[in-house]
């Protein structure tokens, strides 16, 4: 997790710890490629692909609690590109929330399950927003940077940041032949 608000530094990279992130960022694609495959039917490419994107996002840059994932000032993560669920899901259970267990991953777009297709924000603590139309993730991301901009403006007082979150969107170039997303941008 971040050094500290605001100071944002990146980590030396030595053999062992290269060798880890690796581990880790392929552990992210073997769970979306298995459930994938068990469910036979989904989308392997996009958590293949943005895995690295997401494990250092997660691992390094936001700021969360899996134990309390309604905390006000978590960063905010939208994954637009909602048909590789995977990579949430994946990123959700490796970093500990309890919404997402391993047998919630076997159950993967199974009628019922905590992984449906595509994140639903209602059925799932962690996932901030429900997306499966193209484009409609980054709209979301929009919103809700728009409203962590204005509700700083309103609370924080020098000295004294009560708001300083960030909302990160993993998008795809589909997403960005939709006209939602340039509407909102």
């Amino acid at each position: 997790r971040r050094g500290g608000r605001g100071a944002r530094t990146a980590a030396r990279a030595t053999a062992v710890s290269a060798e880890v992130d690796t581990e880790c960022v392929n552990a992210i694609r073997f769970l979306a490629v298995d459930a994938v495959n068990k469910a036979n039917s989904g989308h392997p490419g996009a958590p293949m692909g943005q895995a690295p994107i997401g494990y250092v996002l997660f691992a390094e840059e936001m700021s969360f609690n899996p134990g309390d994932p309604d905390w006000a000032n978590r960063d905010r993560f939208v994954l637009s590109t909602g048909h590789g669920c995977m990579l949430q899901y994946s990123l959700l259970h490796l970093a500990g929330y309890s919404s997402v267990s391993m047998d919630d991953i076997k159950q993967f777009r199974q009628w019922g399950s905590k992984t449906p297709g595509h994140p639903e924000n209602f059925e799932t603590a962690g996932i901030e927003v429900t997306t499966g139309p193209l484009g409609m993730g980054i709209s979301n991301a929009v919103g809700l940077a728009a409203a962590e901009a204005h509700l700083a403006a309103v609370y924080n007082k020098p000295d004294m940041p009560l708001v300083d979150h960030y909302t990160y969107c993993i998008m795809g170039d589909g997403c960005m032949q939709e006209g939602i997303s340039h509407e909102s941008c």
